[in-house]
């Protein structure tokens, strides 16, 4: 099949995802929306922007993890591995992990967003050129195949900094921790980005910032869905709301109703109450060794953990044995 028409088929079906995923998400109560549609191209914009402001800490925090520590986490993944991305965003923080392993085969950055991928796999193409740069957009959280190579790599070492594992239920966790494991088979890797459990004040802040660009971000959602549906539904009705919840150790992410509304959306009547919200995100927050409990149950044993002076986030490099 042509990689074009390939291309198109995908696109079809990740278009046809994100219409089904709506209309079933905001015609159940509570009202819900999967995160990873909050990473279209505006989205993962806003969320670059995120990244870099005063209170949202994860970012800064695991980049100085990463400067500090980046020849013994590529020493601990060894020389001619294919580096997979998971999220690949911007790749600020890969090219430090590039610029400090033995020979990698390949860089292999997986997004969901195709455009946002592609602009960020031409950057590291030019950066390095001597490197197979090979970006597969896909859906991570459901099973893919990684694209074919031009040289072999002694084996595969996904990079999924950030703590995106952290929007993700327990469970839901796991799941995907364990559709790692079987990608990268026995002998891979996974260095991973984990927020830890830290000051409530300090989690409530970094997703309620002063300029409003997280609010931004939410709302994008609502917006994206105006761009591609067929539908007419106000944003400036919903407020975002981001709380953290001490029991299960997460932070709860919605957008809030705060008069009545009604919108259509793909010709299907959708109410909103005053008051009632849409929830689009969790991140929870780990310690280490729950982290590694968790793991554990997907195949994974833990090998190094590198950490912050103020233990608030933690790099962990995992094996399949």
């Amino acid at each position: 099949m042509p990689p074009s028409t390939l291309q198109a088929r995908r696109a079809a079906t990740r278009d046809a995802d994100f219409r089904s995923d709506v209309l079933n998400g905001l015609t159940r109560r509570p009202k819900s929306l999967p995160c990873k549609h909050l990473y279209d191209r505006r989205g993962s914009q806003l969320f670059d922007k995120i990244c870099e402001l005063p209170e949202y800490y994860p970012t800064r925090t695991e980049l100085a993890i990463l400067r500090t520590h980046a020849s013994d986490i590529a020493a601990a993944i060894g020389p001619r591995a294919a580096v997979v991305e998971y999220g690949s965003g911007s790749s600020t923080k890969t090219r430090l992990l590039l610029d400090a392993l033995p020979d990698p085969v390949a860089y292999v950055p997986v997004d969901i967003s195709a455009e946002h991928l592609h602009a960020a796999a031409a950057r590291l193409s030019l950066a390095y050129p001597g490197l197979d740069v090979v970006p597969a957009a896909a859906d991570f959280t459901q099973p893919f195949e990684l694209p074919k190579l031009p040289r072999p790599a002694s084996h595969a070492a996904v990079f999924f900094p950030g703590s995106t594992i952290g929007n993700l239920l327990p469970a839901e966790a796991q799941r995907l921790l364990g559709l790692i494991a079987r990608l990268v088979g026995r002998g891979g890797g996974l260095v991973i980005g984990v927020d830890l459990q830290k000051e409530p004040a300090i989690i409530e802040a970094a997703y309620n910032d002063s300029a409003g660009v997280t609010a931004a971000f939410n709302l994008n959602l609502l917006e994206r869905i105006n761009r591609e549906l067929d539908s007419d539904l106000n944003p400036s009705v919903f407020r975002h709301r981001a709380v953290y919840e001490p029991g299960p150790g997460r932070v709860s992410i919605s957008l809030v109703a705060e008069a009545d509304h009604t919108a259509t959306i793909e010709e299907e009547p959708i109410e909103f109450a005053a008051g009632e919200s849409i929830h689009t995100e969790y991140s929870h927050k780990y310690t280490t060794q729950g982290f590694a409990r968790l793991a554990a149950g997907a195949g994974f044993a833990l090998r190094r953990v590198w950490t912050d002076p103020s233990e608030w986030f933690a790099v962990m490099h995992l094996v399949v044995d």
